[in-house]
């Protein structure tokens, strides 16, 4: 266990920052299978702008590596665009 008060708070604060990093990643992750599961092209162009933004988000804050950020929306983009 750690002996620095210090080290204890960053102990507290690395824990909180996993959980909001899980549940953002995860948020993250069920809008993606929401859009990819939009049967309606204009309900899908709708949507797609936040999901690009959500996933924009992440990168900027290496969430997600910015590769795989550029992945994700290329493919979303060809998907709405083919339905």
């Amino acid at each position: 266990m750690a002996n620095h008060k210090s080290a204890l708070k960053r102990i507290r604060r690395n824990e909180a920052v996993r959980l909001r990093n899980r549940y953002q990643h995860k948020t993250m992750r069920n809008a993606l299978k929401k859009l990819r599961s939009e049967e309606k092209k204009k309900d899908a162009e709708a949507f797609l702008p936040s999901v690009v933004s959500m996933i924009d988000r992440l990168a900027k804050r290496n969430i997600i590596h910015a590769n795989k950020a550029a992945n994700l929306k290329s493919k979303l983009a060809k998907h709405v665009a083919a339905l």
